[in-house]
């Protein structure tokens, strides 16, 4: 049983081998124009459509994750700066037992979220492509199969030409065995090649029914499936766009309603912060009349930075707003000093200028009638001046500069003043100028990420 099992596999891996062989020597004689190949243009076409549905598809699908993943981090961030909030949130400020219980409402909101994009899109998603894999490995079946069906035609028609030849050969014998053999075998050894070559015939016509018949009916199928399937594609975008943005707009409306109630909540505890309600909250009232918050304040309902600028030509959001500087707070910081975070107006201006920036800024004043006209000589046409950047800032367009902090930049004057917008400035890296002398890297910046020098 074991050798019969042996023996069949062994006989199967040798068809196998011949059939790819016959299959190379087709190809081949195709390529060189030495054999016909059978064409079917609007099959081709669907498989042209096919190809494209399934690039398209996978994109959507890899998008669609890569959504989903931001989603998530969303989660977290929005999880984080809720769990500071509680951290630095006092019991005795107004709406303590509303804030926890906001915070609460929106991490199970990004929840909600998530899970019904998975649920309504993904798994859709995923079982949209999960049709493709059998049909390419069909279709690639199918050009297999036509190629056994060339090539049984061709042997065939190969056959049928050289009938003629064999009856030429009934009167004529061609072997040393038949002009040996008396003239009554002679006869016998015309037949029996006769019946060789008309066997050799029939098994090739038979083998040739075979492939066109297993050629046919894979093909039926696939000139079926093809179109339908590519037609199918509108209602599936349909049904997940629809997906995404019903579930957008629903999520949206509900966290613009916890985020109105937080805010509702922030005003109020700012409401409850003023000087007539000063002690509740530690608050304590100078004697030039000027409130000043106490050190258990430390959250700003208004806290914003410099204004958002819009982008240049391009008429998108601006650049986010630049990091607030950290401040380490001491332990005994005087009740005096304390800067009042609920009152933008009483942020008093802070001289950073060090000793050694006042001593090199005395020493450009004096020799500035000597340097200034050489240093200005090398500045980039339409020099302004110089700023200092103050953070981090990457560029999201391709007219913008990727700056790092402690970067200078040299400011540069508009081409055209009417394409400067509020808020961005046009220049180039110092470093870049001083070693290429060029402007080929210039670009615009958000200017409230600088600092001017």
């Amino acid at each position: 049983m074991a050798e019969m099992s042996k023996g069949v596999t062994a006989g199967k891996l040798a068809s196998n081998v011949q059939k790819k062989i016959t299959r190379a020597q087709e190809k081949v004689l195709q390529k060189l124009g030495k054999a016909d190949e059978t064409k079917d243009v609007q099959f081709e076409e669907g498989v042209i459509n096919f190809n494209k549905q399934l690039v398209e598809g996978s994109k959507l699908q890899k998008d669609l994750k890569a959504y989903l993943a931001a989603v998530k981090a969303m989660h977290e961030s929005s999880k984080r700066l809720h769990e500071c909030l509680a951290d630095m949130y006092e019991p005795d400020w107004y709406g303590k037992d509303e804030m926890d219980s906001i915070a609460e409402d929106t991490d199970l909101l990004w929840t909600d979220f998530h899970q019904k994009l998975v649920d309504h899109a993904l798994i859709s998603m995923d079982t949209y492509l999960a049709q493709f894999p059998d049909i390419k490995a069909r279709i690639a079946k199918r050009d297999r199969k036509l190629v056994d069906f060339d090539s049984a035609r061709h042997h065939f028609a190969s056959l049928q030409k050289g009938k003629k030849k064999d009856e030429v050969k009934i009167a004529k014998p061609v072997s040393l065995l038949e002009k040996a053999a008396p003239g009554w075998a002679q006869g016998i050894l015309s037949a029996h090649h006769v019946a060789q070559t008309n066997l050799s015939r029939n098994q090739a016509e038979d083998e040739l029914g075979r492939a066109q018949k297993v050629f046919e009916e894979i093909n039926e199928d696939l000139q079926e499936e093809l179109p339908s399937l590519w037609n199918s594609r509108v209602g599936f975008y349909v049904n997940t766009f629809q997906s995404v943005a019903g579930l957008e707009e629903k999520f949206h409306r509900e966290m613009g309603k916890l985020s109105q109630n937080l805010n509702d909540v922030m005003t109020k505890l700012e409401d409850q912060n003023q000087p007539g309600k000063a002690g509740k909250l530690g608050l304590k009232t100078t004697a030039t009349g000027k409130r000043q918050e106490g050190t258990n304040n430390t959250l700003s309902p208004r806290g914003s930075g410099p204004p958002i600028p819009k982008s240049p030509s391009k008429l998108k959001p601006g650049p986010p707003v630049p990091p607030p500087p950290k401040v380490t707070p001491s332990k005994d910081v005087k009740q005096e000093n304390i800067i009042d975070f609920f009152d933008d107006a009483l942020v008093p201006e802070i001289n950073v200028t060090s000793p050694s920036q006042a001593m090199s800024c005395n020493t450009w004043e004096a020799s500035g009638t000597t340097n200034g006209s050489s240093d200005e000589a090398e500045m980039p046409p339409g020099f302004l001046y110089k700023v200092k950047v103050m953070h981090d800032y990457g560029a999201t367009d391709g007219d913008e500069l990727d700056l790092k902090a402690g970067d200078v930049v040299l400011v540069m004057s508009y081409e055209n003043p009417e394409d400067q917008d509020d808020g961005w400035l046009m220049g180039v890296k110092e470093a870049h100028w001083l070693k290429k002398k060029d402007l080929k890297v210039k670009g615009v910046f958000p200017e409230n990420f600088t600092q001017r020098l």
